[in-house]
């Protein structure tokens, strides 16, 4: 690794930089997203049963909030309970769109990643090849070694500006499809919450 880096010279510098920016935000992505952070098994029963027998006191859900992203959604429904269903439909859609941002931190910084890393890439590839010209202009086409290793600058730094940006391409899409996924679930939870609350203004 380190004769690579070598051989890519300095522009390799920001590429590895980049590189463990993408595995930091990787692993706390993982981490986060979570499927038991996110929508911790059986809470949305739960938190209907409350509306059911009518426990839906301010502390019960405070602390419904605080449990997970899941949670803050049937919140905000149950903190909107006496207004009409399209108040409570806004109320939850704005408590949607607040939760994707957070669950959506730093996936742009990975998707910048993934489209900056072929740039340097090539910005290194430049730079071999600006080395390589110039050794031949200073000593002609006879210098092997010379112009070897301009070509081997420039393409250490194409293939290390592909390995940073594919996988910084692959999980940025993947965290998008999960999120997506979590969203449509939270959606049908709050759907059958909105339900549970009318039906008991009904009866």
């Amino acid at each position: 690794m380190i004769e690579l880096v070598k051989a890519g010279g300095w522009p390799m510098i920001p590429l590895l930089l980049l590189t463990l920016v993408a595995i930091a935000i990787i692993a706390e992505r993982f981490w986060t997203l979570r499927r038991s952070e996110v929508l911790p098994q059986g809470l949305g029963d739960e938190v209907r049963n409350w509306a059911k027998r009518g426990q839906m006191e301010q502390p019960h859900i405070e602390s419904l909030r605080a449990t997970s992203p899941l949670g803050e959604l049937l919140a905000a429904a149950l903190d909107a309970r006496q207004q009409p269903r399209e108040i409570i439909r806004e109320r939850v859609e704005d408590t949607g769109r607040r939760i994707v941002h957070r669950m959506e931190k730093y996936l742009n910084t990975l998707g910048s990643i993934a489209s900056a890393g072929p740039l340097l890439g090539l910005f290194g590839t430049v730079v071999g090849m600006i080395q390589m010209f110039l050794v031949i202009g200073d000593h002609g086409v006879g210098d092997v070694n010379q112009l070897a290793g301009g070509i081997g600058k420039a393409l250490v730094c194409a293939a290390t500006g592909m390995i940073v940006a594919i996988p910084a391409l692959m999980f940025h899409r993947y965290f998008k499809g999960r999120i997506n996924g979590y969203i449509v679930e939270m959606e049908h939870e709050a759907a059958q919450l909105l339900d549970v609350l009318a039906s008991g203004r009904k009866s």
